[in-house]
């Protein structure tokens, strides 16, 4: 694999364009490597020989699906190490966190599309007439850099099951993991033209993807602002465009929850790879007696964040590029008011490194733009309310709906606060993810679903064929 190379019908091709792009480890501001970045003229040949592979890709039995699915599943785990590389080294995650998270999702994508194809019923009878679900097409898969693998995972796992061929762009800060998943693949014997990889910039590679007659549908996860043009661009063609966007999301903690113990996970949750996840607890209510109680909290959780892996459990890595760090660090000196902790600039004692301090504000207006803005690094609101409705209100007012965090002192009362949240996904009393379910969001926080069933069913189109059976009448 030459990082310069892009992916194109089963082998590994030189770009049509001389335009290259240096990938920067965060940590050390350092290029680690140079990646080609494509023209159309690229992405033609990529969305080509996808169209020539799903002329029979699509056709192929759920047995050799399956077979598939299971060889790229052992490569994975083969190189499971080398991934947690990759994510650590192009977009900053601790090396632990790569390596117990970031390239464990990924597994448990592919892993979950295996299972689910075992038994999905792609064609159900209804009376004399069959419905089937057959697979979309050709796909344009687009990624982010914050959970390169889990994003890129659960968009390309259920595209293969369902037996679509792809076209991904992954982000051109953070390529390399998914340019070494493109070689497990192709070590995986993935015929010629059903997964194809060229890297490139959004304005050229991603309108692309959104604009091109022979892409049936569209994956994209990033901002609700790029989202939208994106959309946009697909407009013309008609094709399913399927969107994972922004979040704000809440963190509702109730009086007679577990004060203590919620408060500092919620924090440490807040603060997970660097605050970079779209569903990531970044407003906390808290009743307004209890809300000096959760500020020292949040500050004992801040101030033993460490910045390398001696302490897995609190190791927090840079900011994933120089532009989110510059954004970061400019939305927080916008903010008029003082934090508890934290506040601009790199940790006492950083020099090198796009490392943002782990901050907190407390006292916050919910009409602050720190309040309602997402902000994609590790910046915690403390909201204080008065009661459990206004409580609901100030969660449910915000454009985005990902996800919510409930924590109650019974689940009776966590289960009907979580029934009245406008969003997505909400966890109960510290519940975790469930990579079973559907994940995505409400208003401006996307229009598709992910992971599961749901996933699947996205790479699916539903035909309707009459008088399959002979009638009963």
């Amino acid at each position: 694999m030459n990082p310069l190379d892009f992916y194109i019908d089963g082998q590994w091709v030189k770009p049509q364009g001389t335009e290259t792009l240096a990938v920067i480890d965060p940590g050390t501001e350092q290029a680690i490597a140079h990646i080609s970045l494509g023209n159309r003229a690229d992405l033609d040949l990529a969305v080509a020989a996808a169209r020539r592979a799903f002329h029979s890709y699509g056709q192929w039995s759920r047995e050799q699906r399956l077979d598939l699915l299971a060889a790229i599943i052992d490569g994975y785990r083969e190189h499971a190490e080398a991934l947690a590389l990759c994510v650590h080294q192009e977009m900053g995650a601790p090396l632990s966190l790569a390596r117990s998270a970031h390239v464990p999702a990924g597994l448990g994508h592919l892993q979950r599309a295996y299972e689910i194809l075992k038994d999905y019923a792609f064609d159900r009878p209804h009376g004399s007439t069959l419905i089937s679900r057959e697979p979309i097409g050709v796909c344009g898969l687009i990624t982010p850099w914050n959970w390169p693998l889990n994003q890129l995972t659960c968009k390309l796992a259920p595209a293969l099951a369902a037996g679509c061929t792809v076209v991904l762009k992954s982000s051109e800060k953070a390529p390399l993991s998914a340019m070494l998943l493109a070689d497990i693949l192709h070590r995986a014997a993935v015929p010629k033209g059903i997964f194809n990889l060229v890297n490139g910039d959004g304005p050229t590679i991603g309108d692309g993807l959104a604009r091109h007659a022979d892409i049936d549908m569209l994956s994209f996860t990033g901002s609700t602002g790029a989202g939208i043009a994106v959309a946009k661009a697909a407009a013309d063609t008609v094709k399913r465009v399927s969107q994972e966007l922004g979040g704000k999301s809440a963190n509702l903690i109730l009086e007679d929850a577990d004060f203590d113990a919620v408060v500092r996970h919620g924090v440490s949750s807040c603060f997970r790879n660097s605050g970079q996840s779209c569903n990531a607890p970044a407003r906390m209510l808290v009743p307004r007696a209890l809300q000096a109680r959760a500020v020292t909290i949040a500050q004992e959780v801040a101030a033993h964040v460490c910045w390398d892996d001696s302490n897995p459990a609190t190791a927090m890595g840079p900011l994933a590029n120089q532009a989110q760090f510059e954004r970061v660090q400019g939305l927080l000196a916008a903010v008029d008011m003082t934090p508890v902790c934290g506040g601009a600039g790199r940790p006492a004692g950083v020099t090198t490194g796009f490392y943002a301090r782990p901050t907190v504000f407390a006292d916050v207006d919910p009409a602050m733009p720190i309040a309602r803005d997402e902000v994609f690094g590790p910046v915690l609101v403390i909201i204080p309310y008065d009661s459990e409705e206004q409580a609901i209100a100030i969660a449910n007012d915000s454009v985005y709906g990902l996800s919510g965090y409930v924590s109650a002192g019974t689940l009776e009362r966590a289960r009907a606060v979580a029934r009245r949240l406008r969003t997505g996904m909400v966890h109960l009393n510290g519940s975790k993810a469930d990579n079973g379910a559907p994940f995505g969001g409400y208003k401006q926080s996307g229009n598709g679903r992910e992971w599961g069933v749901f996933g699947l069913e996205d790479y699916l189109e539903v035909k309707s064929m009459f008088g399959y059976e002979p009638s009963l009448d």
